[in-house]
């Protein structure tokens, strides 16, 4: 069996193509690498065995399905962003690994039901505007008795309050409810505790660090990440200039680092949950 998702409405479409358009802006698989130490960490912690099949949904251009490919893991990446699917798949290939990608949604996973031992997301299937769809579609995937893992920023942490100043100025659609209700345990257990046999929760410092200060991060983000590239592009020459002084404030109201450089952590909520 596969997926069984209602068509989503006109409005609804129009949304998520934004969203694919966001995603496919600026350049997440440099955005990446800046992150990659936290996103070790969080591979290393599920825990995967040689041979198992493994499914990250939400992907990017492969940073958890690479490394987990070079263990011996029979790992898939899915993501709806087709440049960062290709870019994997260059990676993937230059390696000479196995690893599969495919573009696909997180609402609406091309895959068979129980098709993977392990299913995870790290901060991205969270941004899908439907949550209960995608629900339903990580639960639908594993394999009973499988594992289900996504690492989410929360709402109280630093990200959750970047997307709140970014919201401040290019207010979100009425459609798309926060993706922050993702690092919320109670939502979570609302969303997943039907298909869960267990359901744990832990929380995670998630390391930032730049080589830079804080304007120029947030220059970063805009050149590279899809959501903060968009929102500069929302705005007029004004607007802009408004956004980017309240993003520096923050970034240097939270910035650890007195060097010049920039360091920081944003809280993560783990969620792990074996399959009924």
């Amino acid at each position: 069996m596969t997926s069984t998702q209602s068509t989503p409405s006109p409005d609804m479409q129009a949304l998520k193509a934004r969203l694919k358009a966001t995603w496919e802006s600026g350049d997440y698989g440099v955005f990446a690498r800046s992150l990659e130490p936290g996103a070790l960490v969080f591979l290393r912690e599920l825990n995967i065995r040689p041979g198992e099949r493994f499914l990250d949904v939400a992907c990017g251009a492969g940073q958890l399905v690479i490394p987990a490919s070079r263990m011996g893991v029979d790992a898939t990446g899915v993501d709806i962003a087709a440049n960062l699917i290709g870019q994997a798949r260059e990676r993937a290939a230059a390696e000479h690994l196995p690893a599969r990608f495919d573009e696909g949604d997180a609402e609406d996973l091309p895959y068979p039901d129980a098709g993977f031992d392990v299913v995870s997301s790290l901060v991205g299937a969270m941004f899908a505007p439907r949550p209960e769809h995608v629900a339903a579609e990580l639960l639908r995937v594993c394999r009973p008795g499988g594992r289900v893992v996504m690492g989410n920023w929360t709402p109280s942490g630093f990200v959750g309050g970047l997307f709140r100043v970014l919201g401040r100025h290019v207010p979100p659609s009425p459609l798309m409810p926060s993706p922050m209700g993702w690092g919320d345990e109670a939502t979570v257990r609302e969303r997943l505790g039907w298909g869960a046999r267990e359901l744990g929760f832990e929380r995670f410092a998630y390391p930032f660090a730049y080589p830079f200060g804080p304007a120029e991060v947030v220059e970063f983000f805009r050149a590279f990440y899809g959501p903060t590239n968009r929102a500069f592009a929302a705005l007029d020459e004004g607007g802009q200039a408004a956004l980017r002084a309240d993003l520096e404030a923050y970034w240097a109201e939270h910035n650890r680092a007195r060097d010049g450089t920039t360091r920081l952590d944003s809280e993560l909520l783990v969620v792990r949950l074996v399959r009924a």
